[in-house]
């Protein structure tokens, strides 16, 4: 695809990688799924998926060292998208059944169940982006698909002057989490954007714009 950005999805065994590919074709991008460390690196932008438990996602994303060039991205200011535990495990730990796992450490934090009559969390449920978001431009009143039972449920990194603040969008289900983060190159969302319709579609879209300067 000619000028398309070219966006690498993280082949480390995880699952629902097709349909994420074919969003991010929908939404504009030259979408690959890959474990070649070279294109993983040059691409535009990495989605990183993610489901399942926390601790199969984060060992697996280690044994194939995917830590590694998620790690070196960031580093040199080239974009990454987290998607569902490939959010979770952005944080510093993870939570699941009194079992704790150490996750990427991106984010200080840790993810735990939530606290809701009903679990897991599954379907479609309203989103509070915060002002200047650029993944929810647009989209401020959409509904997403979620399917989870632990999130981050809180955000507590200090602010790092002179970065700007990163934008952060809550969503509720018995209590209050995260439903997505926008901190410089590193995005994330707690729900599917593929399994969302025409509100996933864009909001990747919004993502994909963000890649190559205009």
């Amino acid at each position: 695809m000619s000028d398309a950005p070219l966006v690498a999805v993280l082949d480390y065994g995880s699952g629902n990688v097709h349909s994420a590919v074919k969003a991010l074709a929908a939404a504009g991008a030259d979408a690959r799924l890959t474990a070649d460390r070279g294109l993983i690196q040059d691409a535009d932008g990495l989605l990183v998926p993610g489901v399942g438990a926390f601790r199969a996602v984060a060992e697996a994303l280690r044994a194939s060292r995917g830590d590694e060039l998620i790690g070196r991205r960031l580093a040199g200011g080239r974009a990454v998208l987290g998607i569902c535990v490939g959010m979770q495990v952005l944080f510093e730990q993870g939570v699941e059944r009194g079992d704790a796992t150490d996750g990427l450490g991106e984010w200080p934090g840790t993810v735990t169940e939530l606290d809701a009559p009903v679990l897991p969390h599954m379907g479609w449920n309203t989103v509070s982006p915060d002002a200047g978001s650029r993944l929810f431009a647009g989209l401020e009143d959409e509904r997403f698909y979620f399917v989870h039972s632990f999130a981050a449920q809180q955000w507590i990194m200090p602010p790092q002057t002179p970065f700007t603040e990163p934008v952060l969008t809550w969503a509720t289900h018995g209590s209050p989490f995260l439903a997505a983060v926008e901190n410089g190159p590193l995005s994330a969302t707690q729900f599917h954007p593929e399994k969302s319709g025409s509100a996933g579609i864009r909001l990747l879209a919004n993502w994909i714009s963000t890649l190559r300067p205009q």
